[in-house]
């Protein structure tokens, strides 16, 4: 592969990054950059071609160049000509390109598609919904009750992110994207996420979309001041490998992001050939999410990482391998105990209005293992001059990240043009994290591994959407020692009152959750499992407190969960007055939590149930519907999927034609009964309820009845759910132990008298409750079962 000619495309600080790289390879003979800028003009092998771009326009005169100077491979810089498809361009004509396909460009050239395909394949990312309609958007943008971040799909030259502060801000956000079309037909379709908090990192990794190599982790500064105050640019510095990318962070990345991405692309059928450039942001809880795709080399990333590259690393042999799907036939290394810094110099008055044509002077010689790359600079007349905002950087290797970024900053003062303008904190972040290292007296409680300020974040956090359950005698506020109720303000006499309380868990169903990342749902479980239990006894759930323990808080998993407890206190009528987050290192692993929950109700001395004495042989059963599984026999329903050879929680339900995976389905949460129950109960309608948990039909029915009354149940009277058919069959379980273990459809049954029944089925249709008749009561014999149940052949 000696004597090869390679063409790059582009004339930007990448660009010239990638030249000079190239230029060091003795199997390159020459090397054309398509325009070029200054810095290619003046490298060794490398030839400007300023007659063409990357534009669509330029595409013919490009292959027939290619075709002309036997062009053995063509490296595209920016993502503009990738998305526009240039990289077929030069296939069609048999030359190897180290660059994606149009289709899998996509990936840069829409943060929507981006977005889903994230979700298909179960990247973890940010929460978002995408929208093309402006009234539905606005409409998500007023109900939020989180942070957004909002991204016009379309490639917008870096600036059609915005950050809104306030509801205002983002309603304004909202209408320049969509409505005055500031970012263009980049705003046809908008990108609405949760703000994500932490560190950002930056992976690049060349694939041949089968095998890839993550180059180190680059951290940028995209803010314009110090201190990362300011405007937004195209990046002022970078620094590499940045240490906050530890090992088992790494792992992380590569485990639950770059190998899914690498392989889900090429399953949707757009491998991934050249550069896949992620965007990460590690949350405080050192937790890796997507932020964003690209589909080429960053700049400055590339600045700094492609130094670390070691000398008997051939990049050009690198990219035809990965161009021609044969990656894992060459060697990529990088310099152990090495660091880079990038600093890059910009135009005064830069991201706003800035001169041009300014001369640049550099003096020689650099300080040792000091580079300069230019960006935005022409060479004319015999002289560099300006010829954009981000105009020349400066890069340096070292031993240490100090010693990098020292050697960089010695460079910065070797060049020299008007009005020259650079950050002076580069890597500041690293230092800061250092500094707190060195300057710790003793271990402290965060050392340990509990982050008390993590916790006081996650109140804040969620104050908003626990302020939305509050109600009369309730004030939600949390933060406190603890919860208080009013009884007199809800109504209540003291003195014909009695206080009920119960306290429940979700159970094993919180692994399925965390398995499958979706966290809000186990929230509504707890309180379900809660304030069901209360309206069993009559009582009207008034409080609720929550309890989370986990090895290590993570806010965002902590945030969803309390979330759902929200919801399901409002579902449920009852305020949600505080809670406990408990950070225990060592007693869970890591992502793994438990909750707990607490619900207090009221009910009046004379109406508690269930009132056994009144009931006799003939009372009739109803039957309140489920919504799937709810909260038990998990350990059932997990044995069955974990020992399966054929099925997975990511796995398409079989049951269902609506898409959704098994673990999506098994998230339904548990039905809340209270709303549709209290006017029967109220009316003093109702004999006893249950609620169907673990035990099932056969066990829980009977816990409401006197000891001479058994139920009969007649399964004819109901559909049973197809989940639980499938599950019967898939483990082969015997219909008593689906009796005894699911709802099977059932969640809540009540006892009413024959003459009530049409008054309770009336009053739960006006709920929106499809409840049916499904037995009654009978007289008991000596060693008679509790329960019986009709017809259960049906199962199967």
């Amino acid at each position: 592969m000696s004597n090869l000619n390679v063409l790059i495309v582009g004339n930007g600080g990448r660009e010239h990054a990638i030249s000079w790289r190239l230029a060091q390879s003795s199997n390159v003979k020459a090397i054309y950059v398509a325009p070029g800028n200054g810095g290619t003009a003046i490298t060794n092998k490398v030839v400007n071609v300023p007659e063409l771009s990357g534009s669509p326009k330029h595409f013919d005169a490009l292959q027939k160049f290619a075709v002309d100077k036997k062009i053995d491979l063509v490296v595209p810089g920016p993502e503009q000509p990738l998305v526009d498809g240039i990289t077929s361009v030069f296939t069609k004509v048999g030359i190897p390109v180290f660059g994606p396909s149009a289709k899998a460009a996509l990936l840069e050239g829409s943060k929507a598609h981006s977005k889903i395909f994230m979700d298909k394949h179960n990247i973890p990312t940010a929460r978002f919904q995408n929208f093309t309609s402006y009234e539905e958007a606005k409409k998500h943008v007023e109900t939020v009750d989180y942070k957004i971040v909002l991204k016009a799909d379309g490639i917008a030259g870096g600036k059609g992110v915005l950050i809104p502060e306030t509801k205002e801000e983002a309603l304004a956000g909202l209408n320049e994207i969509m409505v005055d079309r500031s970012f263009g037909t980049a705003g046809d379709e908008i990108v609405i996420e949760e703000y994500l908090e932490g560190d950002e990192l930056s992976i690049l990794t060349i694939s041949d979309g089968y095998s890839f190599y993550n180059l180190p982790a680059a951290q940028d500064h995209k803010r314009i001041g110090d201190g990362d105050k300011g405007l937004n640019t195209g990046g002022m510095g970078t620094y590499a490998p940045a240490p906050i990318a530890t090992p088992e962070v790494l792992r992380k990345i590569d485990e639950q992001i770059i190998k899914p991405t690498i392989e889900g692309m090429r399953k949707d059928g757009f491998p991934m050939t050249g550069i896949l450039f992620t965007g990460i942001m590690l949350t405080p809880s050192k937790e890796p999410k997507v932020l964003e795709y690209n589909v080429r080399f960053g700049d400055p990333e590339t600045q700094s990482v492609l130094p670390l590259l070691t000398e008997d690393t051939d990049l050009a042999e690198v990219m035809l391998a990965a161009a021609e799907h044969r990656l894992d036939s060459v060697t990529i290394k990088t310099k152990p105990n090495t660091f880079a810094t990038t600093v890059v110099l910009a135009a005064g008055g830069y991201p706003d209005k800035y001169n041009k044509g300014d001369e640049i002077t550099i003096k020689e010689p650099l300080p040792k293992d000091t580079y300069v790359f230019h960006a935005g600079t022409d060479y004319k007349d015999g002289k560099v001059v300006t010829s954009g905002g981000r105009v020349i950087a400066s890069t340096a290797t070292g031993e240490t990240l100090r010693q990098a970024v020292d050697q960089a900053y010695k460079g910065v003062e070797h060049i020299e043009f008007k009005d020259k303008y650079n950050r002076k904190d580069i890597a500041h972040r690293a230092f800061r994290d250092a500094d707190k290292a060195v300057n710790k007296q003793g271990t402290t409680y965060a050392e340990a591994g509990v982050s008390v300020d993590n916790g006081n974040l996650l109140v804040e956090q969620i104050k908003a959407k626990v302020k939305s359950t509050a109600r009369t005698g309730a004030d939600s506020d949390i933060g406190g020692f603890g919860g208080l109720f009013d009884l007199s303000k809800a109504g209540y006499k003291t003195d014909e009152t009695l206080l009920v309380a119960a306290t429940d868990g979700v159970g094993t169903k919180l692994r399925i959750a965390q398995i499958m990342d979706i966290h809000d749902t186990v929230g509504i479980d707890l309180v379900a499992m809660n304030v069901n239990d209360l309206v069993v006894q009559g009582a009207e759930p008034l409080i609720f407190l929550d309890y989370f323990a986990t090895g290590k808080l993570d806010i965002e998993v902590a945030a969803k969960f309390v979330n759902g407890v929200a919801d399901g206190c409002i579902q449920a009528g009852c305020a949600l007055v505080g809670g406990e987050t408990s950070e225990m290192p060592g007693m869970y692993d890591v992502g793994h939590y438990d909750t707990n929950g607490t619900s207090v109700g009221a009910v009046n001395k004379n109406k508690i149930l269930p009132q056994i004495n009144n009931m006799k042989s003939g009372n009739v059963l109803i039957g309140m519907k489920s919504d799937g599984v709810h909260s038990n026999g998990f350990s059932l329903v997990r044995h069955i999927i974990e020992t399966s050879e054929n099925y997975n929680y990511k796995s398409i339900a079989p049951w269902t034609n609506n898409g959704k995976t098994i673990g999506e389905e098994l998230l339904v949460p548990t039905r809340i009964y209270v709303k549709q129950l209290l006017k029967s109960i109220n009316q003093d309608l109702l004999l006893g309820l249950a609620h169907i948990t673990g035990g099932g039909l056969v066990e829980n029915i009977p816990r409401a009845l006197p000891k001479n009354l058994q139920a009969v149940v007649d399964m004819n009277q109901w559909s049973v759910p197809d989940i639980f058919k499938w599950f019967g069959k898939e483990g082969n379980v015997p219909i008593e132990d689906l009796l005894k273990t699911f709802n099977l459809g059932i969640g809540m049954v009540l006892i009413v008298e024959k003459q009530n029944v049409d008054q309770v089925l009336s009053n739960l249709k006006q709920e929106g409750e499809d409840a049916v008749v499904i037995g009654e009561l009978v007289d008991k014999k000596e060693n008679d079962a509790g329960c019986i149940v009709n017809n259960s052949s049906t199962l199967y």
